[in-house]
């Protein structure tokens, strides 16, 4: 299988595979960067990142299973200094994650961005887990007034993504779909999805949430979010022109096919990275790539954004 090529692109950054780590997963400090970057993953995402560091909200926090995770971990990372200087360090596509709410605190971030060695930068306006904000994508006119003043106001030279909240309701998505293509110029990529917000699940023998903060409520992940953000990559890639990053579920190299399938052009890995490490990469890769052999696909260009349901 040596001339099978999961080779992708996010605007004119070339990944040697299409695979990548999940903003939140094994990214917030050097160490796990650099071990992401010696791994077989074809870019590096960092922690969505503050203007300063966090230590996120209390513990437990996170918990998984065979088929979901859920946390509320409130955004714990570095500051965004500390992402710009790690880029230094990373030698394959280098992906800064910065939150919304650091962007209405300094705009100026993307600039000093602008500076750094980095490849990309992806705007979270979809954080489920702080309390007392709510996520920026499900507020349609904030959005959109957010995105104008950072468009406007900003002065950088880096592709710029957007990371989604999940979509349910098709009046939702074509709300989501006008204010985007709105900023046609200035966007180039979409990640969906972020968590499902506001899960719930008990620890059956002590008889209260898994998770501490926010009442046990926190932001789902894992396989059983897979479907939903199948259909917010399938949505999104029929009704726009950006380049979308699947993410949501990806625990096989179907998992990752079936997103591709579905109009992505590159994937995000998340639960399972933290289950099994970053030899999820590799063996991700390969399955990916058998799957390709045994249907005679020798490039992702080749199957890509075949769904075509609207």
């Amino acid at each position: 299988m040596d001339d099978i090529s999961t080779q992708s692109y996010i605007g004119d950054i070339m990944l040697e595979n299409c695979l990548m780590n999940a903003s939140g997963c094994n990214c917030q400090f050097l160490s796990d960067l650099i071990q992401l970057d010696k791994s077989n993953s074809g870019a590096v995402v960092s922690k969505s990142c503050s203007v300063n560091n966090r230590l996120g909200n209390p513990i437990p926090r996170y918990y998984h299973n065979d088929t979901l995770s859920i946390n509320s971990m409130g955004l714990p990372n570095e500051g965004y200094k500390y992402y710009i200087e790690a880029g230094d360090s990373i030698h394959k596509p280098y992906i800064m994650s910065i939150s919304s709410q650091a962007l209405y605190e300094d705009i100026s971030i993307l600039e000093k961005a602008s500076s750094s060695n980095i490849s990309a930068i992806e705007l979270n306006v979809s954080c489920p887990n702080i309390a007392g904000d709510p996520q920026l994508s499900y507020s349609f006119d904030r959005l959109e007034e957010f995105l104008r003043k950072v468009f406007e106001y900003a002065d950088y030279n880096k592709h710029i993504g957007i990371k989604l909240s999940p979509y349910f309701d098709i009046s939702h998505f074509n709300m989501a779909f006008d204010i985007l293509n709105m900023f046609k110029t200035n966007i180039t990529f979409l990640t969906c999805i972020n968590g499902i917000g506001n899960g719930l699940y008990i620890d059956l023998d002590k008889e209260e949430p898994i998770i501490k903060p926010k009442n046990g409520l926190g932001g789902l992940g894992g396989s059983i979010v897979k479907p939903t953000g199948l259909a917010n990559v399938n949505l999104f890639a029929n009704n726009t022109n950006f380049d979308i990053v699947g993410c949501g579920g990806i625990t096989s190299g179907q998992d990752a096919f079936e997103y591709i399938l579905c109009g992505a052009k590159t994937v995000q890995v998340g639960t399972q990275l933290v289950k099994e490490g970053t030899d999820v990469f590799s063996r991700i890769d390969s399955e990916l790539k058998k799957i390709m052999y045994d249907k005679n696909y020798n490039s992702i260009e080749c199957f890509r954004n075949k769904l075509t349901y609207k």
